[in-house]
């Protein structure tokens, strides 16, 4: 009788192990951003977010908080309103080119950007898997070409300031800006809209930051 008991207790607290060890393992993820995170013109599951979801196979939730259009100042609006509870084990951020498209005050993005970057910080179970990708240059898409250069200096700018207070906090910069630039001459890397990026480019982006991250994801 007590040995029998004993075989039933092992059993249940191995049970019992087993479903905490695969609740560890699905892992989640949100997504910060604007039309560059939602994918836009392409079909939700070509968007970075999903893609990456989709390399990473532990990765089991997604959830992205973007819309077209949206500045920094807008991001955040959205961001305090919603009063998010939950806490993710990836978070991701890709925020500014319509504060540059909008000719707004730089200084403005350089304040709200690291408003933005601690909201994230604070969504998150664990900094280091927080990260930020670069502004892409869509001065090399046909929308953008008459202003190209202009549109690429202020990118640059726009980019050395997310890098540099992303590096202050010790968090992970990914640069995409240069696979953007590659556009200019691979017109597969744009999408339908002649603006924003396929799903081809989205996947390069990919290539690039899932190394690091599947690194992480324990």
């Amino acid at each position: 009788m007590i040995k029998n008991l004993f075989l039933c207790f092992l059993s249940l607290t191995l049970l019992s192990c087993k479903n905490d060890y695969h609740k560890i393992k699905e892992l989640n993820y949100l997504a910060l951003g604007d039309s560059y995170t939602i994918g836009e013109s392409l079909e939700p599951g070509d968007s970075f977010p999903f893609q990456l979801k989709n390399k990473i196979d532990k990765i089991k939730d997604v959830k992205i908080i973007a819309k077209t259009g949206w500045t920094t100042g807008e991001l955040i609006d959205t961001l305090n309103s919603l009063e998010i509870q939950n806490k993710y084990n990836f978070v991701s951020l890709l925020i500014g080119v319509n504060n540059q498209y909008r000719k707004y005050d730089i200084s403005l993005f350089e304040k709200e950007f690291e408003v933005l970057l601690n909201k994230a910080i604070s969504y998150s179970k664990d900094i280091n898997k927080v990260f930020v990708l670069s502004i892409p240059d869509y001065g090399v898409t046909p929308f953008g070409s008459k202003d190209k250069n202009q549109i690429r200096n202020e990118i640059n700018l726009y980019n050395q300031i997310k890098k540099r207070i992303t590096r202050s906090y010790d968090i992970d910069f990914y640069d995409i800006t240069d696979i953007s630039r590659d556009a200019e001459l691979n017109k597969l890397l744009i999408a339908g809209d002649s603006l924003h990026p396929s799903k081809k480019m989205y996947s390069q982006w990919v290539d690039k930051i899932y190394r690091d991250l599947e690194l992480k994801k324990d």
